[in-house]
């Protein structure tokens, strides 16, 4: 199957990173994943929240800003919206999942996401950006996480696609994301937004995020390298 943009069924979009793009913050990284661009910044304080005994902490924010996607998007005065805030919190237990927290003793490490443009899979391009960003910023802590990112999926027509850009969201009968990092799964995140889907596909699925992954993990660490 051919895709709208050229792609094969299994294709992942180009992925590329900008860092430095944010002076003031300790790390951060403009990835652009095909249309959609992210840019991830990563601040650090030497304090922790109260209810943190030991250890450290990481929270996440992400926004889609005016201008970012077809029709202008209203800045979230009033507080996040349901989406909004579902994003941020799957952002930060990914990231929790892949960063070792006792190697943050009395750190908080504040990650922010904000899409600048949007064509499909802005949560996927923010936890894949998030990494490099954290990374960038945990290097003078002699501390480096493995790499993780996300991967989305779909069902359209019956046909698995891989990584999905917005033309094929908006019909994709089963919407899926898939965290990892080197070390295994961190989070399946997945719908059946017309249709059911079976164990099969969703093994299917998985094993492709496991595949697509290592060429995202070695886009990460020539990026981390080159700063």
């Amino acid at each position: 199957m051919t895709r709208i943009d050229g792609r094969l069924e299994h294709d992942l979009r180009p992925i590329s990173f900008e860092l430095g793009v944010q002076k003031h913050v300790a790390g951060s990284a403009l990835i652009k994943w095909g249309d959609t661009h992210v840019l991830c910044a990563a601040s650090i304080e030497e304090r922790v929240p109260s209810f943190v005994e030991e250890g450290g902490w990481i929270s996440a924010e992400y926004s889609l800003l005016p201008g970012s996607t077809h029709s202008r998007v209203r800045r979230e005065r009033k507080g996040p919206s349901g989406r909004t805030a579902e994003i941020q919190r799957l952002i930060g237990r990914s990231l929790r999942g892949a960063i070792d927290l006792m190697k943050l003793e009395g750190l908080s490490l504040a990650i922010d996401c904000d899409v600048i443009q949007a064509d499909g899979g802005t949560r996927c391009a923010a936890i894949t950006g998030a990494f490099v960003a954290a990374s960038i910023a945990l290097k003078p802590f002699n501390y480096q996480p493995s790499p993780f990112a996300a991967i989305s999926f779909g069902l359209v027509d019956g046909q698995l696609l891989t990584d999905l850009c917005y033309h094929e969201d908006s019909q994709a009968e089963v919407d899926m994301n898939i965290v990892l990092s080197t070390k295994g799964l961190i989070e399946v995140q997945g719908t059946a937004e017309r249709k059911p889907f079976n164990s099969k596909q969703l093994l299917e699925m998985v094993q492709r995020a496991e595949k697509a992954s290592e060429h995202i993990f070695e886009l990460q660490k020539q990026a981390i390298l080159s700063c």
